[in-house]
């Protein structure tokens, strides 16, 4: 067990409820121990068209989650004639760790998303554990983190405004955390839908 929880420690997600919508942003190193495994992984997912995770952990396990919780929301628009709200995406996916209890799943996620109750942001923990939350950063290079979004980042934001701070998140967690790095993934959830930003606009942020 420990040696899997060890895969929790390296990384950087940041998820902001914003006033029209959620941000996300991470970093695309993968690492094993001190080997970095993938400079290119994905730890962005959308899951519907006003909803998506962020990850962190196995990449196998956190792969896995986010097929399931796309076929859920699919089999849950089919059967309720409308979309899957964010809460109950949230709720779905931390009953199934709950469940599970680290066997097979080892992961943190953030969902959010925005539904008929506005924009909405929650992190699962891997035992199942649900919070709500406004602003969270997670993984190894999450006190970094929060050292630019606690100074930077207010209520009531529109996503444009929240965009560049997340991705400044992430930049400024690079130059001290060693396990968060590479490239930088950002995207933003609103009524509109999935927005993913492209290296370019993302250089442009930053």
């Amino acid at each position: 067990m420990k040696d899997k929880l060890e895969y929790l420690k390296g990384t950087t997600t940041v998820g902001l409820v914003c006033r029209d919508g959620v941000v996300f942003a991470t970093d695309t190193r993968a690492t094993a121990g001190y080997l970095v495994a993938s400079k290119q992984a994905r730890k962005v997912y959308k899951i519907t068209d006003t909803i998506a995770f962020t990850t962190a952990g196995g990449v196998a396990d956190t792969q896995s989650l986010a097929n399931m919780m796309r076929a859920e929301a699919g089999y849950y628009q089919m059967r309720e004639g409308v979309p899957m709200d964010v809460r109950a995406c949230a709720r779905l996916v931390a009953n199934v760790m709950n469940a599970y209890s680290f066997f097979p799943y080892i992961a943190n996620l953030l969902v959010g998303g925005v539904d008929a109750q506005g924009p909405k942001l929650f992190f699962v923990d891997l035992d199942g554990g649900l919070t709500e939350e406004k602003m969270v950063a997670t993984g190894s290079g999450s006190p970094v983190a929060y050292g630019v979004l606690e100074n930077e980042f207010k209520d009531g934001m529109k996503t444009d405004e929240a965009l560049p701070i997340a991705v400044k998140a992430i930049k400024t967690t690079m130059k001290r955390d060693i396990a968060t790095g590479n490239e930088i993934m950002a995207a933003a959830v609103t009524k509109k839908g999935y927005l993913e930003l492209s290296p370019d606009e993302i250089k442009k942020l930053a």
